[in-house]
């Protein structure tokens, strides 16, 4: 396998340092950018490409690695041009996007899928560090799915095969466990904030706890790790705690709430929930 990567970003430049520190073979970078594509190369000690039609020519698998919105243009750039990608591997590392943005694939002779890692690729210079335990999710093409899932394995990467129809689903689940955690936390680090604290005590403050039930649901399930008002029934503190928010905060603890009643009832079958499911229900 001789993979050349479209796109020198941060996914970019990260996946091919990684397959590069592994003995994987490079041929090099593209990018519209061609200080972006230079950089690449020197970090991942590859080879900078000023012609797409070059790498493509080169190169046996191709990684496209650019924004969401651009994927589908390099695609019509690479037919349109008629470079071959004849018995080729072409792949992109969206998460949202199936590999249905190769369209018109099986006429072009190119095998095409899509793969996904589950992780944050937070810049350029340390995101290459992928843990071996990092799981990747593939869709598309068999011959395409089997190169590049055999190619992660072998890294020691778990990867699962999803239906192609249920990517924006499978990247709505991240986004919730990635981005949107972010964002409960930073609700809940506000309201310390309106009790005084400053962000950065919030933070510190918060630390043990924050970290001790993620870790408690990694290993226990998040049945087993709920604790808190709502698991013991305890409709008067959940009151209280209705009745000091406001607005979107207030909105967002009772949806939340309602989740949790789902969970503890799984925890606690023989304890009875109506009452505050209907205190919550009435609430909204």
């Amino acid at each position: 396998m001789n993979i050349g990567i479209i796109g020198a970003g941060k996914v970019g430049v990260s996946v091919g340092r990684y397959l590069k520190d592994n003995n994987i073979q490079i041929s090099g970078f593209y990018d519209i950018n061609s200080d972006n594509a230079a950089f690449a190369a020197q970090f991942t000690q590859t080879d900078c490409f000023s012609d797409l039609e070059e790498l493509v020519k080169v190169s046996d698998t191709l990684f496209i690695t650019t924004p969401d919105n651009v994927i589908g243009s390099v695609w019509d750039c690479i037919i349109k041009n008629n470079m071959s990608v004849q018995n080729k591997i072409v792949c992109h590392f969206s998460g949202a996007l199936s590999s249905d943005v190769f369209t018109d694939s099986q006429s072009t002779g190119a095998g095409v899928c899509s793969i996904h890692p589950m992780l944050a690729f937070s810049d350029k210079l340390t995101s290459y560090r992928i843990p071996a335990n990092t799981f990747f999710a593939v869709e598309g093409d068999e011959t395409a799915v089997s190169a590049v899932k055999s190619l992660f394995e072998s890294l020691g990467n778990t990867v699962c095969r999803i239906d192609r129809s249920k990517k924006p689903l499978y990247h709505t689940a991240a986004s919730v466990l990635s981005n949107e955690l972010v964002a409960l936390l930073d609700m809940g680090y506000s309201l310390l904030e309106q009790c005084g604290f400053s962000r950065d005590d919030a933070v510190k403050a918060t630390q043990n706890l924050v970290s001790g039930n993620v870790k408690s649901v990694l290993e226990n399930g998040c049945v087993n790790a709920l604790t808190g008002p709502v698991e013991r029934n305890d409709l008067q503190t959940v009151k209280k705690h209705v009745n000091s928010l406001e607005g979107e905060d207030r909105q967002i603890y009772i949806l939340l709430a309602k989740r949790l009643v789902k969970i503890a009832k799984a925890k606690n079958e023989d304890r009875d929930y109506l009452k505050l499911t209907e205190l919550l229900d009435s609430l909204l």
